[in-house]
């Protein structure tokens, strides 16, 4: 087995990246997105200046979607990733905020 996998750190590596596959895809509670991330995602549409907290409410859906800012320094996936990420994020806001957003 070590052959095949290289060492243990690479299986763990690997465990980790699967098991974070894993929790992008799962729901907690039903949906993705909480009412608060829906609403910051909707402004951070408009022509308004978005707050902090708009910010800090598309990181959190962003890092739902799989996504993880800390190694930009060496991402060698960098932008694909970043970019796949928002669109499962767009995909979301579509489809699960106008249930979760007052009429």
């Amino acid at each position: 087995m070590n052959e095949f996998f290289g060492n243990r750190s690479t299986l763990t590596a690997l465990a980790f990246l699967l098991s974070g596959c894993a929790v992008a895809v799962v729901p907690q509670g039903g949906t993705h997105l909480t009412p608060t991330e829906c609403r910051d995602l909707a402004a951070l549409r408009s022509q308004s200046p978005p707050t902090m907290a708009e910010h800090h409410s598309e990181l959190a859906a962003l890092r739902k979607a799989g996504y993880d800012p800390s190694p930009w320094y060496d991402d060698p996936y960098y932008p694909e990733d970043l970019q796949a990420a928002q669109r499962l994020v767009d995909y979301w806001s579509r489809t699960e905020c106008p249930a979760l957003l007052p009429h």
